[in-house]
């Protein structure tokens, strides 16, 4: 398997493209970008390894457009950067912000791919830490706000547009494992945040429904869980796992409630008469986002919060994250959107992709053979979800470029295109050259 030659049999219509995030890439110190919690972050936990120039994407977007272009994708997935077009406070603008993501996507469109923004993937304004960020509901108000300028300054150059990535990242992983900006770990500040991201959310839709009549979705990250045995313990362990995991975003915006076993654990750290915000919360989507890369295996171990679980890696083949692969677990999460949630509702697989050891040859290219291999078997479960019938609409290979990867700074390598991060040559990827080598056949 060292090829992507089934690529034809996707449907014409199915749109393959690559994603990538603000932060990650852009540089913050280019172009007047103010501060976000990462920077904070980055400095406090990582030894000040920040996304100070990442890949210097803001000086080198058309190169990186045009080899969008040139493998042979349909659409690029990028995301706003908050603190790049509103540095200082929510009311002044900063016009060199303004003006590059015009660039930007006139360049997209320019280049005949499709845009797919995200309003919000992590990089939130320093200055909200000082009312304790997503903690605080007037944040989510804030966020409705910026969602409604983009939309009026850009909402005639794209059709689809996500407003979170990843709410568990942003609430769970950030502030009750401590593991992503900003480093908190208390149970009440990741409930509080796991409500207020969402109503964030529903608040962004409606403020994005002013302007245009956007397709609108959000961007969740699932997380395949299996029991390390068969123990009831384990087994109870593992439907916790997937209940605060999984169920909670899931099940808020396409139900309008939370999972009752989440709330037996987490109800009351939620804030007061949460429940009247729920009908916002869930106020209808055009299209959903699934962000797959692995499984956990889930014990039973007790906790002080109740948060009765541990999660462990299998035996299976891993990436450099030490991440495994489990394809299987994408197709489960197709077919769980479609058969619990909204058999209708067309679905985008919006990340998907491995963290490789890439180092250049001695011919300086890099043959990235097992990232040919994950891509191989995710692609032929969404096959294969599609033959089914299922409605999967597009896939996004993360990452274009090697980029910023958050609190692993740039050790982690998941672009189609490395990158000399001092400076800043793009050298594509044999999983670079497969791709367009197929789908200029399609």
């Amino acid at each position: 398997m060292d090829n992507f030659s089934f690529l034809k049999d996707f449907p014409s219509s199915f749109i393959f493209g690559t994603a990538t995030s603000s932060y990650q890439i852009e540089g913050n110190q280019y172009g007047g970008c103010g501060k976000s919690i990462w920077d904070d972050f980055a400095k406090r936990k990582l030894n000040g390894i920040d996304g100070l120039n990442a890949c210097n994407h803001y000086e080198y977007f058309e190169e990186d457009i045009k080899l969008i272009k040139d493998l042979g994708f349909r659409a690029y997935r990028f995301s706003f950067s908050w603190p790049r077009l509103y540095p200082e406070n929510n009311r002044e603008l900063n016009n060199e912000g303004v003006d590059f993501y015009h660039r930007l996507l006139d360049k997209i469109l320019e280049n005949g791919l499709e845009p797919f923004p995200t309003l919000y993937h992590w990089d939130l304004p320093i200055r909200f830490s000082h009312i304790e960020g997503w903690e605080n509901r007037d944040t989510c108000k804030h966020f409705a706000d910026f969602s409604y300028f983009i939309s009026k300054q850009y909402g005639d150059l794209f059709n689809k547009i996500a407003t979170i990535n990843e709410p568990w990242c942003v609430s769970w992983l950030s502030h009750y494992l401590g593991e992503h900006a900003p480093g908190k770990k208390n149970i009440k500040s990741a409930t509080t945040t796991m409500h207020n991201i969402l109503l964030a959310h529903g608040w962004s839709v409606e403020a994005l429904r002013v302007n245009k009549s956007h397709e609108i979705g959000i961007v969740l990250n699932n997380q395949y869980a299996e029991p390390l045995d068969q123990q009831d313990e384990n087994i109870n362990a593992t439907k916790l796992f997937d209940s605060i995991h999984n169920r909670w975003f899931s099940d808020a915006i396409f139900k309008g409630k939370y999972p009752e076993l989440a709330l037996s654990v987490l109800e009351k750290h939620l804030p007061e008469n949460y429940e009247s915000d729920l009908k916002k919360i869930s106020c209808g989507l055009n299209w959903i986002g699934l962000n797959y890369y692995t499984r956990s295996i889930i014990k039973f171990e007790k906790s002080e919060d109740n948060i009765n679980y541990k999660t462990l890696r299998g035996s299976l083949k891993k990436t450099d994250m030490d991440w495994e692969f489990f394809p299987k677990g994408l197709s489960y999460f197709i077919k769980r959107i479609n058969n619990e949630y909204d058999n209708k509702i067309p679905i985008y697989i919006t990340e998907n992709g491995m963290a490789n050891n890439d180092r250049l040859n001695s011919n300086g290219e890099v043959n990235d053979s097992d990232r040919i291999e994950f891509f191989n078997l995710h692609l032929r479960e969404i096959l294969n979800c599609i033959n089914e019938g299922l409605p999967v609409m597009g896939y996004f290979a993360w990452s274009l470029l090697d980029n910023y990867e958050w609190a692993f700074g740039y050790s982690k390598r998941f672009g189609l295109v490395y990158v000399d991060f001092d400076s800043y040559k793009r050298v594509p990827k044999k999983s670079y050259y497969e791709f367009s080598k197929n789908l200029f056949q399609v």
